[in-house]
C-alpha cells in the first residue's frame, strides 16, 4: 500500500507540475513517514542523510567542472573554428553542412558532456549556417538536437559517471572506453540519414556556392580545439590524472584557450559563465540528492525485489526482458531527461542485470543508448527543446525529419545488443 502510494504521489506532484527532484524528494519522504508511522520523527531522520548520502560521492565532482567546461568552449568560439575545419575538409554541396555539424557535437561531446550544452554551442553556429545555405530550420533544429544526443556515450560522459555512482563493478575510466565506438556508430548512422534526406529534398541549394575556407588556416586555428579530448582522455589514460581532476584540467585548459588564444573571454566573462554553469550544475546535484531519499524509501519498502522478481518471471526470457526494457525507457525518456532516468530506474533494474549475469559496463552502454534516443524524441526532448529555441521553430515541426534519425540511432542500439564486444572490446584493450 505505501509502495503503491510512493508512485502515485510521484506522478502526481508531476502532473501537477512540481519540478522532478521535488516530486523525488517529497514522495519518498511521505513514504519513510508512513513506513514509520509509530515513531515518524525518528524514520524522518533518513531524509537528512540520504539526501547527503545522495551527493557525498567522489566521482558526482565531475559533473559541475564538466558543466563549467562546456560553457567556456561555448563562448570561446572552439566551436565556430571547428565546424570551418570541417567544412575545409568535406567541402560544399548538399547535406555537407548537415554532416559538418554531427561531426562537430561529436568532437565537442569529448569535451563537455552535457548534451544541452553541446547543442547550444553548435547550434548557435550550425543553424545560423544551414539557414544562410538555404536548409529549413526545422531540419536545422532535428540535426543538432539529434547530433547532440551523442554527447552523453561520447566520453566524458555526466550519464556514465552518475551511473557508476549507482552500480558497483562499473568504473568510471570503463564507461568511458566502452561509450566511444557506440558513441562513434551512433553518430556516423545520424550522418547517413541526414545526407540522404537533405539531398532527396533538394535542401542546401546555395550551400556549393558559399566559400570553402582554407584548409591549412582552418587547421591552425582549430588546432586549440582538436587538442582538448587529447589532453583530457589521453590524460586519463597516462595515469596523469583521474577522470575527475580531468574535469579540472579542463576547465583551465578552456579559460586557457578562450582567453589567451583566441582572446574570446575576458574577464569580465567570466561572472556569467560561472552563474550559468553553476546554475545549471545546482539542478542536476540537487535532482539527484532528492532521488537518494526515493532510492531509499525504494530499496526500505521492499519494491525493487518484488518488481524485479516479476519482471524476470514473467515469461518473455532473457531478450523480451531487455525488449520492455527498451521499449519502457524510450517511452520515459520522452518525459524525462537521462539523469533522472538513470536516478529512477537504475536502483530497480540492477537485480534484473544481476539476474541475467549482463556486464554491467555494456548494460550501462544501453542504458545510455535509450537516453540519447530519449533526448531527441518528442514531446519533451531535451536537446530538441534547445535547438528548437535556437533555430526559432516549433518541436512539432521537427518531427517528419527527426523519426528517421531516431531509427538510425535505434539500429546502432540493436547492434550493441547483438554484438556486446562493441562496447567491451576497448575497455578490455585499455584494460579496464
Amino acid at each position: 500500500m505505501i509502495a503503491t502510494l510512493l508512485f502515485v504521489a510521484f506522478l502526481g506532484l508531476m502532473f501537477v507540475g512540481v519540478p522532478i527532484g521535488a516530486a523525488l524528494g517529497l514522495a519518498g519522504a511521505a513514504a519513510i513517514a508512513l513506513a514509520n508511522a509509530d515513531s515518524q520523527w525518528f524514520g524522518l531522520l533518513a531524509v537528512p542523510q540520504n539526501f547527503y548520502a545522495g551527493l557525498g560521492k567522489y566521482p558526482l565532482l565531475a559533473i559541475p567542472m564538466f558543466v563549467l567546461v562546456g560553457s567556456i568552449f561555448d563562448r570561446s568560439g572552439v566551436a565556430l573554428r571547428l565546424v570551418n575545419f570541417a567544412v575545409a575538409i568535406v567541402g560544399r554541396g548538399p547535406g555537407m553542412l548537415p554532416l559538418v555539424a554531427i561531426a562537430v557535437a561529436m568532437f565537442l561531446g569529448g569535451i563537455s558532456g552535457s548534451g544541452p550544452a553541446n547543442a547550444a554551442a553548435v547550434g548557435g553556429v550550425m543553424i545560423a549556417a544551414m539557414s544562410r545555405a538555404g536548409y529549413p530550420p526545422s531540419f536545422s533544429a532535428s540535426v543538432v538536437g539529434a547530433a547532440a544526443a551523442t554527447d552523453i556515450l561520447i566520453p566524458p560522459s555526466v550519464a556514465f559517471i552518475i551511473y557508476s555512482v549507482l552500480v558497483p563493478g562499473a568504473s568510471v575510466p570503463a564507461l568511458f572506453a566502452a561509450g566511444m565506438i557506440p558513441g562513434i556508430l551512433a553518430g556516423v548512422a545520424l550522418i547517413v540519414p541526414a545526407v540522404w534526406m537533405a539531398r532527396k529534398h533538394k535542401m542546401g541549394a546555395l550551400e556549393a556556392t558559399m566559400p570553402r575556407p582554407p584548409f591549412w588556416k582552418s587547421l591552425r586555428e582549430a588546432t586549440w580545439g582538436l587538442a582538448a579530448p587529447v589532453l583530457i582522455l589521453g590524460g586519463m589514460r597516462a595515469g596523469w590524472f583521474t577522470p575527475t581532476e580531468a574535469a579540472v584540467v579542463a576547465v583551465f585548459y578552456g579559460l586557457f584557450v578562450g582567453m589567451v588564444i583566441h582572446r574570446t573571454i575576458s574577464v569580465r566573462d567570466l561572472f556569467p559563465i560561472l552563474r550559468e554553469s553553476g546554475e545549471l550544475s545546482a539542478v542536476i546535484l540537487i535532482v539527484v540528492s532528492l532521488a537518494g531519499i526515493f532510492a531509499y524509501s525504494l530499496s526500505t519498502l521492499g519494491v525493487i525485489d518484488p518488481v524485479a522478481n516479476a519482471i524476470v518471471n514473467s515469461g518473455l526470457g532473457e531478450y523480451g526482458v531487455l525488449a520492455l526494457l527498451i521499449v519502457l525507457l524510450i517511452t520515459v525518456g520522452m518525459f524525462l531527461d537521462g539523469i533522472s532516468i538513470f536516478l529512477i530506474f537504475v536502483p530497480l533494474l540492477l537485480p534484473i542485470m544481476q539476474h541475467y549475469k549482463w556486464d554491467p559496463v555494456w548494460f550501462g552502454v544501453i542504458l545510455t543508448l535509450k537516453v540519447a534516443l530519449g533526448q531527441f524524441t518528442p514531446p519533451l526532448a531535451v536537446n530538441l527543446m534547445v535547438s528548437c529555441r535556437i533555430a526559432g521553430v516549433r518541436m512539432e515541426s521537427t518531427v517528419r525529419w527527426v523519426g528517421w534519425m531516431l531509427f538510425a540511432m535505434f539500429l546502432v542500439m540493436v547492434l550493441v545488443i547483438a554484438f556486446p564486444q562493441l562496447a567491451l572490446w576497448l575497455p578490455a584493450k585499455l584494460g579496464y
